[in-house]
Parts: C-alpha cells; structure tokens; sequence
C-alpha cells in the first residue's frame, strides 16, 4: 500500500489542532468560572453579613448606654428634685437664727426683735413656698368650699353670712392644682344660728336634729 493509500492521520504539528489537555481545559473553562463567581459572592456576603453583626452590636451597646443613662438621671432626679427649694429654705433658717440671736441679745425689747424677726422669717417663708407654687388657701370671709376648707366649728354671727368662714384655726395650701392640706376653719351658721362643733348637726331643746344645720365636711 502505497502512502497515498494509507488512511488520513492528523498531523500532530498542525497548530489548528486541540490536544488532549486543551480539549479538557476548554471543557473545563466555564464551570471553573462559575465557582470563582461563586466563591466571590460568597465572600461578598459574608462580608456583608460580618458588616451588620458589627452594626446590630453598636446599637446594641448604644441601647444599653442609654438605658443604664436614662436610670442614672432618674435617681438623680429623684435625689436632688428639692435641690431648689431646699436652698431657699436655707435662708428662711438663717432668718430664724438671727430672730433668736436678736431676742437672746435685746434685753429689755427681746421679746419685740422676737416676734419683729419671726413676722419677717414668716414672710420669706411664704414667699419662697410661693415661688415654688405653694400657695395658702383662701379662707377668713371667703364662701366655705368642702375642696380647700375642713369645718371644725360652726358658729352664729352677725356679720358674715351663713356658710362663710368666720375665721381660721390652721392655714390652708395648695400647690398647682392639687390641695396639700385643707384650711381648718370655722364656719358661720348666720346670725341667728346655734353653735356646733365639729360641723356637725346643731340640737334643739327637745333633742332633735336641724338638719339645715349640717355642713358638708368632707375633704
């Protein structure tokens, strides 16, 4: 058989053939791309994740700052809430140390620079009670109001009508809105009214009960 005969070989030298490991290469090539983008977006997600884990436990410390700041605050709050008024009765004591400084020193008008200093220690008193919103209750002549007043006694008077305060056996105050203490009052009954105390219910000659007497006491 003459070498025109023989069958055709692929020459081995040609450069436009593949080899074995070139074909492999060339199947392998796209899956091999796919694991690398895998292997990125992986990387990028774990990045991603490792980024908010970072940024939940920030605010989880923050959270925790404010909390333990807010609590701080709250005791201080409590603690120190009478700071203000505390410092203004510091003065009214310093006035009642002068007055008796002033009555142990005065000899024979002791007893005048006495009530001289409690009259004006009774004053700023009042005046820091007020700046801080406590006020005395509205009571001597004044129409009685079973919110602000507490009757003790009632008792007849020309003067001041039925159902007004005659006068006041303990000062009243309120702070806003709120009452602090009721004044402690008598009440009178009018002028041709019977005693009674205690605001309760006056009695006739013949043991019975007026009940126009009563006076509503009630706090």
């Amino acid at each position: 058989m003459s070498d025109h005969d023989k069958p055709f070989l692929d020459d081995p030298e040609d450069p436009d053939l593949l080899g074995e490991d070139d074909m492999a290469e060339e199947e392998e090539g796209p899956a091999s791309k796919g694991r690398a983008g895998a292997s990125d977006a992986l990387e990028a997600a774990q990045a991603e994740v490792a980024a908010l884990n970072d940024k939940v436990l920030r605010l989880a410390a923050d959270l925790e700052n404010t909390r333990r700041r807010a609590e701080r605050e709250k005791a201080d709050a409590g603690r120190y809430a009478i700071a203000g008024f505390a410092r203004d009765l510091i003065g009214v004591a310093d006035n009642f140390e002068r007055a008796f400084s002033a009555a142990e020193n005065g000899g024979a008008d002791a007893v005048a620079s006495l009530i001289d200093g409690l009259k004006m220690t009774e004053k700023e008193l009042l005046s820091v009670l007020e700046r801080h919103g406590v006020r005395k209750v509205a009571a001597e002549r004044e129409k009685f109001d079973p919110n602000l007043h507490q009757a003790v006694a009632q008792v007849p008077h020309a003067e001041i009508p039925s159902g007004h305060v005659v006068d006041v056996a303990q000062q009243g105050f309120t702070i806003g809105d709120r009452v602090l203490r009721a004044a402690m009052v008598t009440v009178s009954s009018g002028s041709g009214g019977a005693a009674v105390a205690g605001g309760g219910e006056s009695q006739s000659d013949d043991g019975d009960s007026e009940p126009n007497d009563r006076l509503d006491t009630k706090f």
